[in-house]
């Protein structure tokens, strides 16, 4: 790097409390997304609700939430109010996920699979605004090619946080409250409900945001957004996007029945073990920023492919634990843990670094700013994919057999079914999204081009806007 280059890194770097601030949003969101991910299936089935009924409802809505995105985008990307495009979109969307995930996490004794999807859609509805709003609001906080990775990095760290401080309560409170069960859902909403409106002012309080002028008031239509969506570069982003959510999102459904009963660890201490899991991006993000910066973003993201191949096969054939095992017994499978969430880290911060980056070049080329529709791509395909896990996933669970509730006896036939399901999907998956990235060629120098064309535009749109304001001025006598 240049100094004069390095000058300019180091002038458009965001500084650090703006980074915390920004991030703080991801704390609850990441907790919210833990509970509805990995726990969420088990709470139901445990309430009387069959597999197939959970493996359908949860999908259902998704399928419903798909649609959520796109609308909310088109009418984010035309948003104009006084306290900015984004922030708006976080204040609305706040009390709309608080009053869902109270609801769906709070249930009546013996719920209806009508409850679940009434409430799932409610919550679903509010986490689409709030994160749409995030993540398209790093666009205009992070300018440059290798800062959107740094702030990814660092925000994907906060939230590990979030996960974490979730998964540490059966220690906090010797095993009283934990994750995985059902007793403990009152007082894991309480935490998330109060974390999130909290989390939501100081970002919004405390987060710069600056739109770019333009020339004229956006006249939208359909073939902008068109030439936008399809342009090659977003279509690989986007199938990488969804393979690599596919991969690792299979495991996350079967994650508790996997290490409970396939195994062997105590329900406490699968939430502990996925701290080892879900840590491991405090200092993967960070690490898969650095590569980046290095050799580009859509490479690391397949270096990181085949290090996730080799690790989940490593963990895999790490030995069951049994009844009365040490932690010196426990400790490959945790360290195993922690080589696949260090690994895994790298796909969401990348891609969603790689989407800012085509809404600059978007925005060159049509002087539109379509940022918000070009993130609702990824987080759809991202819906789409859980979607698709719980489809294909739980309804095998039923037809092997597999009892899901708690305290339940599982014949072998019914594991074996359950470490075929964990096993073979992940690895294919994730080859997938790294070959939809092969070819892919908007990289720093390009993106460097697209940057300096950018200011010099949006300098020349000042110069008239402030010259057009001096000729309106009235000229005192």
């Amino acid at each position: 790097m240049t100094s004069s280059n390095a000058q300019a890194g180091s002038a458009t770097k965001t500084p650090l409390p703006t980074i915390f601030a920004f991030g703080t949003v991801g704390l609850p969101l990441a907790g919210i997304l833990l509970i509805f991910v990995v726990y969420l299936p088990r709470f139901y089935v445990g309430l009387g609700i069959s597999f197939i009924l959970v493996g359908l409802a949860i999908p259902f809505v998704r399928l419903i939430d798909v649609l959520f995105d796109p609308l909310i985008a088109l009418v984010m990307d035309r948003t104009k109010t006084p306290v900015g495009r984004y922030r708006p979109w976080l204040l609305l969307g706040a009390p709309i996920a608080m009053l869902g995930v109270y609801n769906v996490l709070m249930p009546p004794p013996h719920p209806a699979v009508t409850y679940l999807i009434v409430w799932l859609v409610v919550s679903y509805a509010g986490l689409s605004m709030l994160n749409l709003a995030v993540a398209a609001w790093v666009a205009v906080l992070a300018k440059t090619y290798d800062e959107r990775s740094r702030l990814f990095g660092w925000t994907q760290a906060m939230a590990v946080i979030g996960s974490i401080s979730l998964l540490l309560l059966p220690k906090l409170t010797h095993n009283k409250v934990s994750a995985g069960l059902a007793s403990s859902m009152p007082i894991i909403t309480l935490i998330l409900v109060t974390a999130l409106p909290l989390a939501v002012v100081i970002c919004t309080v405390f987060t710069p945001e600056r739109i770019a002028p333009t020339p004229r008031r956006p006249q939208f239509r359909f073939r902008d957004y068109w030439g936008a969506i399809s342009r090659p570069s977003i279509l690989r982003i986007t199938l990488a996007d969804f393979m690599l959510t596919l991969g690792p999102g299979t495991t996350g459904p079967l994650y508790v029945f996997f290490f409970h009963d396939a195994k062997g660890f105590t329900i406490p201490d699968v939430s502990l073990l996925l701290i080892s899991y879900i840590g491991a991006g405090v200092a993967g993000a960070p690490f898969w920023a650095r590569v980046a910066h290095r050799v580009g973003k859509h490479r690391t993201v397949q270096i990181a492919c085949v290090s996730y191949a080799i690790s989940q096969t490593i963990l895999m054939a790490i030995p069951r634990v049994w009844p009365g095992y040490t932690f010196a017994q426990a400790l490959p499978t945790i360290v195993g843990m922690f080589a696949v969430g260090f690994v895994a880290s790298a796909f969401l911060l990348l891609i969603r670094a790689m989407v800012a980056d085509v809404a600059d070049e978007v925005k060159l080329e049509q002087n539109r700013d379509l940022t918000g529709l070009l993130y609702s791509m990824v987080t759809t395909t991202t819906k789409i994919g859980a979607t698709i896990i719980l489809v294909a996933v739980f309804p095998v669970l039923q037809l092997v057999g597999y009892n899901g509730k708690e305290g339940a006896i599982n014949t072998p036939h019914a594991i074996f079914g359950l470490e075929m399901c964990y096993l073979f999907a992940p690895i294919i998956l994730v080859f997938g999204g790294g070959a939809a990235l092969i070819g892919y060629s908007l990289d720093a120098r390009r993106h460097g081009a697209i940057r300096a064309a950018l200011a010099e535009r949006e300098a020349e749109v000042s110069i008239a806007a402030a010259e057009e304001s001096l000729v309106g001025t009235p000229q005192r006598v």
